[in-house]
């Protein structure tokens, strides 16, 4: 990693690299996958040719490019990598440049309405900042990264803002912004929409609504993604759409069906079967601790087997201390990452947290889909599987296809 902007700059100018359509750029520390899916199906429902760049990927490379709500071709990437790779000439490029160089080429060449760029890392430096946005969204801010963006919400705030433009729609949806968020947003002369002053929502059990500055919605459906912060997350994709409503229209049938529609894997994702089965790529204590509240509002499950893996610069005592009570059963993996934690590394961690289930057990696996099944063996039909802690532990278990578990009293 080489946090600078200039390499990607100079190779995008040498390209003539621009978009066309109006662009949103997501940026955060949690969220932003769920805002960038209801993004894109809310615009597809109103007829909008739309292109999604998101990351990382859970199985495929290809899934980073989404064009009309489908997975890129791999073989419709390779011109795309062929022209970066002749315009770089002597720079260099990391792999995270290099590959949002050549997405970003494809979707600039690609007959499209609206482009939507999800930020990897921070926002100063990240190669999505390269591109001007037209509206920019930023998610929830917590401590993730840290070595990077900063010890604390201020820092990482301030990093993040750095995709705002000048003059340019800034979607804060953050109930609670760092002053430094609001601060750069003045500086620069953002348009700044802050939750709960220029957008609201309301809701109860059955429906929810939205308003903003010239518009509202009433009986909305509750948004297909799961999670008790998926309404913020909608908010926000709300107030963008307004901020672009004379460039990009959206009718309210629209955003009914777009929200109804809207599919993420990993997040969330519970799987049907006995016994079920809950994905989520939780990999920060923040995102961690609203996995805990939506594994308490799922209801009564006898045993909670939990699948986990991680990279080895998280928090992992703070990322284990929400969701350990409600976990019986640990299956810690090693995972194909240079990054990642050992599985024994990880099971002397879970050891040692305070054993609120009745005998709790240990194991260690040498990969997530061997620790999955060593889950399924021990697990009852009426028990649930949680698989959580990283991209690459939920992509451990989606290669062979979405698992449907049948229990043993079955086979």
């Amino acid at each position: 990693m080489d946090l600078s902007l200039e390499r990607t700059v100079q190779v995008r100018q040498r390209l003539k690299l621009t978009f066309d359509v109006p662009v949103i750029t997501v940026a955060g520390t949690n969220g932003k996958g769920s805002t960038c899916a209801m993004l894109e199906s809310i615009a597809l429902a109103a007829g909008w040719r739309v292109g999604l760049y998101q990351k990382p990927e859970l199985v495929h490379f290809e899934e980073r490019c989404r064009i009309g709500g489908a997975p890129v071709q791999a073989d419709d990437l390779l011109p795309h990598f062929a022209a970066v790779e002749a315009a770089r000439g002597d720079i260099t490029l990391t792999k995270f440049e290099f590959t949002t160089l050549a997405i970003a080429h494809l979707l600039a060449h690609a007959p499209l309405d609206l482009v939507i760029l999800e930020v990897g890392l921070g926002g100063r430096y990240d190669a999505v900042n390269a591109f001007d946005t037209d509206c920019a969204i930023i998610t929830s801010i917590d401590l993730d990264h840290t070595e990077y963006l900063g010890p604390d919400r201020e820092s990482i705030g301030l990093e993040k803002a750095q995709v705002m433009r000048a003059g340019k729609p800034a979607i804060v949806s953050d109930p609670v912004p760092p002053r430094s968020v609001v601060a750069h947003a003045a500086a620069i002369g953002a348009d700044l929409w802050l939750v709960g002053r220029d957008f609201t929502h309301s809701g109860d059990r059955q429906q929810w609504a939205w308003s903003g500055r010239g518009r509202r919605y009433s009986g909305l459906a509750y948004p297909a993604l799961r999670g008790a912060n998926q309404l913020l997350n909608a908010a926000g994709v709300l107030a963008a759409f307004e901020a672009l409503r004379e460039r990009l229209p959206v009718p309210a049938q629209a955003v009914r069906q777009g929200l109804g529609r809207v599919e993420l894997a990993g997040r969330f994702q519970i799987v049907p079967g006995q016994p079920t089965l809950v994905l989520d790529v939780a990999h920060n204590p923040h995102a961690v601790a609203a996995l805990a509240v939506n594994l308490d509002q799922m209801g009564y499950f006898p045993r909670t087997h939990a699948v986990f893996g991680c990279m080895a610069d998280k928090d992992i005592p703070g990322l284990l201390a929400r969701v350990a009570p409600l976990v019986d059963a640990w299956y810690c993996t090693d995972l194909p990452s240079a990054r990642a934690a050992r599985a024994s590394a990880l099971d002397a961690h879970v050891r040692t947290l305070p054993r609120a289930p009745k005998d709790v057990t240990f194991s260690e696996h040498a990969d997530p889909a061997a620790a999955l099944e060593a889950a399924l063996e021990r697990a009852d039909p009426a028990d649930r599987i949680l698989v959580f802690g990283s991209f690459l532990t939920v992509g451990g278990v989606l290669r062979r296809g979405l698992p449907h578990l049948p229990a043993p009293h079955l086979n």
